[in-house]
């Protein structure tokens, strides 16, 4: 009798295939008022790739990524039209073309969805009429934006994390369980024919398969419905 193969395996859910809820105890996102915060502290976050800001406005208390050289006890601004310095937020169409920015709003008030890794930032590229603006991501494309989404100025803290080896296969592999990663993988001709469609294959010889374009995980593997298979001649 064959067992569940990982990919159903993970599409089920289990103790072994979920993340620990106390990785994301964290929310990055931006107050509604406006004023001058503070930095409380900051702090590590299993699930974020850069440290995080603890900052208090008022009676409230918010999370967001921490940007190069900031300092407990530190002050920014959070306005519509803040001074241009590194940590302050404002809104987008405020912002100089050229600037580097980070913790985009998709939707204006949503706290801030795109650019929150350690070390990235975007630049603030082109403005358009009907309050748009453009902004260059850091695989170089173009997204337009609406002109009131919130960011914040600077480039995130935590440049070159991916630099530093991880020396032991038990540091990888509480990273990879921190963020509900699937780790090691394992290929699949690698595996028994119990465990996969395409497991030992007498030499691994990968057997094609059409899966079902409705088949669950596990069984969608292979072409997934194509029209056509093969070179065409």
């Amino acid at each position: 009798m064959g067992k569940r193969i990982i990919s159903q395996a993970r599409g089920h859910g289990s103790l072994s295939y979920r993340v620990r809820k106390q990785a994301y105890k964290y929310k990055i996102k931006y107050p509604m008022q406006e004023g001058s915060a503070t930095i409380l502290n900051i702090l590590h976050s299993p699930a974020h790739t850069a440290p995080l800001l603890m900052l208090k406005i008022g009676n409230e208390i918010f999370f967001n990524s921490a940007f190069n050289n900031a300092v407990v006890g530190q002050t920014i601004s959070i306005q519509s039209n803040a001074e241009l310095k590194p940590g302050n937020i404002m809104i987008l169409k405020n912002v100089p073309i050229g600037t580097s920015v980070f913790n985009l709003e998709k939707n204006p008030g949503d706290g801030g969805k795109m650019i929150r890794t350690a070390g990235s930032s975007a630049v603030v590229f082109k403005k358009y009429e009907h309050n748009k603006v453009s902004v260059t991501m850091p695989n170089k494309k173009e997204v337009i934006l609406s002109g009131d989404c919130r960011v914040t100025i600077g480039i995130i803290a935590g440049d070159g994390r991916t630099f530093k080896p991880f020396i032991k296969a038990g540091n990888k592999f509480y990273k990879m369980k921190t963020r509900n990663k699937l780790w090691p993988r394992t290929s699949a001709v690698k595996m028994n024919a119990v465990d996969h469609p395409f497991g030992s294959g007498r030499g691994k010889r990968i057997k094609s398969k059409i899966a079902k374009r409705n088949a669950p995980p596990g069984r969608r593997v292979g072409h997934i419905r194509p029209s056509r298979t093969g070179r065409r001649k």
